[in-house]
């Protein structure tokens, strides 16, 4: 399983076999192991890598396994252990925002333009009945969105540059420009 932290640099296209395909450009530096968890001391198997100050832990999974003969502390991974046309599992945080309405944060479709209403366009219309007596947890409303972690699946590598540490995956990847994104191979 290859894995590896990155920073999202931007989005772009290049030219592949004539046609034109949407990236996502991810700038990888070589990742250093910073800890090898074991099923003897741990109860269960996993390798934290770092890049800089942020680390991730990946977990040797029965459907994503980890040579783990393979893995030491201050081992590097980098953008070798990948290689054009891989699916990967791509996760990240999403961009913040701030405080929205039904309509925006759940697609509610709004209250109809004419019978009365008057500035009720955008409202979220009744929230329960009288017997409860409060709101029912869980209720869909107005609120905080985004910043939430968002994982992407089979995502295509579509280039690799080894000389500048870059990831160039097909598609869009989560969060903006500068932020932590992880890689991970799919089987």
């Amino acid at each position: 399983m290859s894995f590896i932290l990155g920073k999202k640099l931007k989005m772009t296209q290049i030219w592949k076999d004539g046609k034109v395909v949407p990236v996502t450009v991810i700038h990888a530096e070589p990742n250093k192991v910073s800890i090898v968890r074991t099923s003897e001391r741990d109860g269960y198997e996993a390798v934290q890598v770092s890049l800089g100050k942020k680390k991730r832990e990946f977990p040797n999974r029965k459907s994503q396994p980890i040579d783990m003969s393979t893995m030491a502390v201050d081992n590097e991974i980098s953008v070798d252990s990948f290689k054009e046309g891989d699916k990967v599992r791509v996760s990240g945080i999403m961009k913040g925002r701030g405080f929205q309405g039904v309509v925006k944060r759940h697609n509610f479709a709004g209250g109809p333009k004419t019978h009365g209403q008057k500035n009720r366009h955008r409202a979220p219309g009744s929230i329960g009945s009288t017997a409860f007596q409060r709101v029912v947890p869980g209720r869909r409303m107005a609120g905080h969105m985004g910043v939430e972690r968002i994982t992407i699946k089979n995502l295509v590598v579509a280039a690799i540059d080894k000389e500048n540490n870059l990831i160039f995956l097909k598609g869009a990847v989560p969060g903006g420009r500068g932020g932590l994104i992880e890689i991970a191979n799919v089987k």
